[in-house]
């Protein structure tokens, strides 16, 4: 009886001149760029957008370093500059003051479901870090691990709970800490006190999701025949 062949993470295809395949990533990374330095100035509460972005300084190099010892897709390297932009804005504005309602009404359309006066921009964003973050989290747990059965889909969505987890501790740890005016504003509870919960459970959601669409994709280029690769 032969051994299972783990899932391995689809490799890049080799380019003579060896930077044919960095291109997108490197491209993304230019255009994350600049709407990082577009959206760092004059942000709305300072202090509050350094805190933000304390992370996002040490994900995005780390992911620029490692880009091709381990390797995503030209799909979760999208996902992932989607979340990280969503995030920006975010942070210049402070998550519970982005005017959003103005962007909507500007397009033509009003009204807000929910509870009236809340910001929802944070449930937003904490939904997507479920859904965008998920492909990449799925390509690199089967690039460094091998699941089994269940555990192939569960590991994934657990990984990205953990971590929706432990960032709401961090806020919590980092409000406590700061006080005021920052506290509150990094926090961003608006008065909710199940505010963690209700970020974690969009997250949740986000990444049963985003398990779904990775699934489908496996499923489609599988069907088309596609070799596994960058895209």
């Amino acid at each position: 009886m032969t051994a299972a062949t783990p899932p391995t993470l689809p490799v890049r295809e080799a380019a003579p001149d060896g930077r044919r395949a960095d291109r997108y990533p490197r491209a993304l990374l230019a255009a994350f760029a600049v709407v990082f330095a577009a959206l760092a100035v004059a942000p709305w509460y300072r202090q509050d957008w350094l805190l933000e972005n304390l992370l996002v300084l040490v994900a995005v190099p780390l992911l620029a370093l490692n880009h091709r010892r381990l390797p995503l897709s030209n799909f979760a390297y999208t996902c992932l500059f989607a979340f990280f932009v969503l995030h920006e804005i975010g942070a210049h504005y402070t998550y519970s003051e982005v005017p959003w309602r103005g962007w909507l009404a500007a397009l033509g359309v009003e009204g807000e479901p929910g509870v009236p006066g809340r910001n929802h921009y944070d449930r937003l964003v904490h939904f997507c870090y479920g859904l965008l973050v998920m492909p990449a989290a799925w390509e690199v747990l089967h690039a460094r691990t091998t699941p089994r059965g269940m555990w192939r889909y569960l590991l994934p969505v657990l990984f990205i709970l953990s971590h929706s987890t432990i960032y709401e501790l961090i806020e919590w740890a980092a409000a406590s800490v700061f006080g005021g005016d920052l506290g509150v504003a990094y926090l961003g509870t608006q008065g909710d006190q199940w505010d963690a919960q209700k970020d974690m459970a969009l997250a949740a959601l986000g990444a049963v999701l985003g398990l779904g669409v990775v699934l489908l994709r496996e499923r489609w280029r599988s069907r088309t025949g596609r070799p596994g690769g960058s895209t």
